[in-house]
């Protein structure tokens, strides 16, 4: 029997459940169970998961509908913290809707787990390169996503997280008072007592569907997040220092146009210094969405936080929206 179980909590991802089950079932490490916590589905996710138990005998679906903004502060914490009671295994891999993942992610993102080399193991996320869109790569950095697996990552996020069931008792689970940045908040108790694993080539293979205005509503739902719970303080005092910089840049044209354009070299270098080379030999259209998101994303940062702070309300998603 495997000593793997991996989890999942979704809302309304009935056009991606079914990509995720399939990814799942193929690991080359099979997961003792598949355990997926339903927060109350409208849209056919739910239906989806029960006529998948057919084809996938590990699954174990849970409907529960207190993961649910409607009835929890953090619903996503309390879907993870439901799934993982449920599971059968000692080492837990965390995966999500929207993502799909190669045959061997999950024995590689374990194997230091199952070696006994540490209790904590992270893979981060990349983008699918066979779906994604103009604005997914162009907002990849600022949403800490990665373009390629040869990225080194020490991103914290929970499409693609392993530990010991263990240590999630001991630091008490996922924080349910927070809606977003769960795994942060995870992240930041683990590391209290126990050093992580940066696994390469483990990326969750995540599938945003960006549009313009959809990848600045995502980076500006992250940013007030940061608001509301308090963290990030260094990121919104730099962003806040571009858009001041860049406002005294535009009054100085009154006398000269030099300082514009060093603030414009300078933007340039924030816009491609994380994945430069990810993006080699991509059209000229990529590489301007790029700069001007990159342009854009101290605004939205610097605005979204300080309303974070200030509202201390959560931002909402769009599968809370639906329901």
């Amino acid at each position: 029997m495997s000593l793997v179980s991996v989890v999942a909590t979704v809302l309304n991802e009935a056009e991606d459940i079914d990509a995720l089950l399939t990814s799942l079932a193929q690991q080359t490490l099979a997961p003792a169970d598949i355990v997926i916590v339903d927060g109350g589905s409208t849209d056919g996710t739910w239906e989806q998961l029960q006529a998948a138990k057919t084809s996938h005998a590990v699954l174990v679906p849970i409907r529960d509908e207190s993961c649910n903004l409607k009835r929890s502060p953090g619903p996503i914490a309390r879907g993870r913290n439901v799934a993982i009671a449920a599971a059968s295994a000692d080492v837990i891999a965390c995966a999500d809707a929207g993502c799909t993942y190669q045959s061997d992610w999950l024995a590689r993102l374990t194997a230091p787990i199952l070696e006994g080399k540490t209790e904590y193991a992270l893979g981060g996320s990349r983008l699918d390169p066979g779906n994604r869109t103009l604005w997914d790569i162009a907002s990849a950095p600022f949403l800490g996503i990665k373009l390629t697996d040869e990225q080194r990552d020490k991103s914290v996020t929970a499409r693609s997280m392993a530990f010991r069931k263990s240590l999630w008792a001991r630091v008490g689970g996922f924080p349910e008072t927070a809606f977003l940045g769960e795994d942060t908040l995870f992240d930041v108790a683990i590391r209290k007592i126990s050093a992580p694993a940066f696994v390469e080539k483990a990326k969750a293979f995540y599938h945003p569907r960006n549009s313009f205005p959809s990848a600045l509503r995502q980076l500006a739902s992250y940013a007030r997040n940061d608001g509301v719970l308090g963290i990030r303080p260094a990121r919104f005092a730099r962003n806040a220092a571009r858009c001041l910089v860049e406002v005294l840049a535009v009054l100085a044209l009154i006398r000269t146009p030099w300082p514009l354009v060093a603030v414009l070299a300078l933007e340039t270098y924030f816009a491609f210094r994380l994945d430069w080379r990810g993006l080699r030999g991509m059209s000229g259209r990529v590489i301007a969405a790029r700069w001007l998101f990159s342009l854009i994303v101290p605004w939205v940062v610097m605005w979204n936080q300080v309303v974070g702070t200030l509202q201390k309300s959560a931002p909402v998603n769009r599968q809370n929206i639906e329901t």
